[in-house]
């Protein structure tokens, strides 16, 4: 099935929360996109004291951000209201387009940047299609908009040969 890499990510984690990102600066990474909605906080749920914190030590270590979303403005601006972070609205994920203006918006290139979002067909396969870094977070909520459940389903499939693929 190796037509499905594409969609695979380069990383797959149980949650954002865990990734070390103090290591990942020391490799030379300045900059991370995120995906908000079930990656972040629950689909459509305000910024949290987890995510504000987050975000806070991102600043500490030293990563610009950008919060990369196919949501309009006002769910965007909400959520970053509290993260301070820079963002992008109706970003057309997959496209590369959003994930090259989110790199310019930080100054970083596909080398220095990396992706964390919980979608293989948008964010992940966006950020592959770009060059680059993608890290995969399980949902953190399983309430989700219908045209994402049929999408989950597929995804299964995706996962069910790229978890094969890691045994090899």
């Amino acid at each position: 099935m190796a037509w499905l890499e594409c969609f695979y990510p380069d990383i797959y984690v149980d949650s954002a929360y865990e990734i070390d990102f103090e290591a990942l600066y020391e490799k030379g990474f300045r900059g991370i996109i995120f995906d908000i909605d079930n990656t972040l906080v629950p689909h459509g749920a305000p910024a949290d004291e987890r995510s504000i914190a987050l975000f806070e030590r991102l600043r500490r270590i030293g990563f610009a951000s950008v919060l990369l979303s196919n949501n309009k403005e006002p769910r965007v601006k909400t959520f970053n209201d509290k993260v301070h972070s820079r963002y992008l609205y109706k970003a057309g994920k997959p496209a590369r387009k959003g994930y090259l203006a989110a790199m310019e918006l930080m100054g970083t290139t596909a080398d220095t940047t990396l992706f964390v979002g919980d979608q293989l067909f948008t964010d992940v396969w966006g950020a592959k299609r770009a060059g680059i870094l993608t890290y995969l977070v399980k949902p953190i909520h399983p309430k989700e908009e219908i045209q994402i459940v049929f999408k989950r389903r597929l995804e299964w499939i995706v996962l069910f040969f790229y978890k094969r693929s890691l045994k090899k």
